[in-house]
């Protein structure tokens, strides 16, 4: 990026593209979600390949989210920046993994609805495929995601690059989605979990239009280096 400016702005339409994909997503790619996906994603096999595509813009713009926010943040926490940097970058290709095994769930079932194969085969398999496609989710769009966030907010507000009611808003928001989602790697359901993902997502659009409009803080402070000095 040219400058912090250009950086934030761009920043800002790809946190509003993934969000925007994802969401748009979800009602094209409902026959994949059924356990019953085998009999059901071949016949909406149209639909299936637009919430697919959709599911593709939101990967590309998680992934290049941290490399254009990195050389903004790095002044202002090495650490920090490379930590957030790592930590999207793996949320984007556990996603991509998750749209992979989507589209293999799409062509098995296919398969399975031209009588290719074993019945038994199929069915072992499928179940197999939504466990993994489940997995790759929380593992990037779950864990990567909120910590990537507690410790993008984390570092805003340290360096003040943006409000700071807006950085503690972001870090309640994604603790309070960690608290809710985490129990369920373990099948534990609190019932809540739509609302608890609201405020980190509401958070995530004002961060993003605030960006656009904004901009970072040119006179936030770069952080001190505990380097020692060198003798001239």
């Amino acid at each position: 990026m040219s400058s912090p400016k250009t950086a934030a702005r761009v920043a800002g339409v790809l946190y509003i593209i993934a969000t925007v994909a994802i969401v748009a997503s979800g009602p094209f790619v409902g026959a994949t979600d059924s356990p019953e996906f085998l009999t059901e994603a071949a016949t909406e096999e149209k639909e299936v390949m637009l919430g697919t595509l959709l599911q593709l813009a939101w990967v590309l713009s998680v992934m290049f989210i941290p490399v254009v926010l990195y050389p903004v943040l790095r002044p202002h926490g090495q650490a920090g920046a490379l930590g957030f940097f790592s930590l999207r970058f793996t949320e984007a290709l556990f996603s991509l993994m998750y749209v992979v095994i989507q589209l293999t769930m799409l062509n098995s079932s296919k398969e399975f609805v031209e009588g290719a194969g074993d019945l038994s085969a199929f069915e072992a398999s499928g179940t197999l495929l939504l466990e993994a496609r489940d997995w790759a989710f929380a593992m990037g769009a779950g864990l990567a995601f909120n910590l990537s966030a507690l410790l993008l907010n984390s570092l805003l507000y340290r360096s003040k690059l943006v409000p700071r009611w807006l950085s503690v808003w972001g870090f309640l928001g994604a603790a309070l989605w960690m608290i809710v989602w985490f129990p369920q790697i373990y099948d534990v359901e609190l019932g809540i979990v739509e609302a608890a993902f609201l405020p980190i997502a509401l958070q995530e659009m004002v961060f993003a239009v605030y960006l656009i409009v904004r901009g970072f803080d040119s006179t936030a402070p770069e952080a001190i280096s505990s380097a020692p000095a060198r003798d001239v």
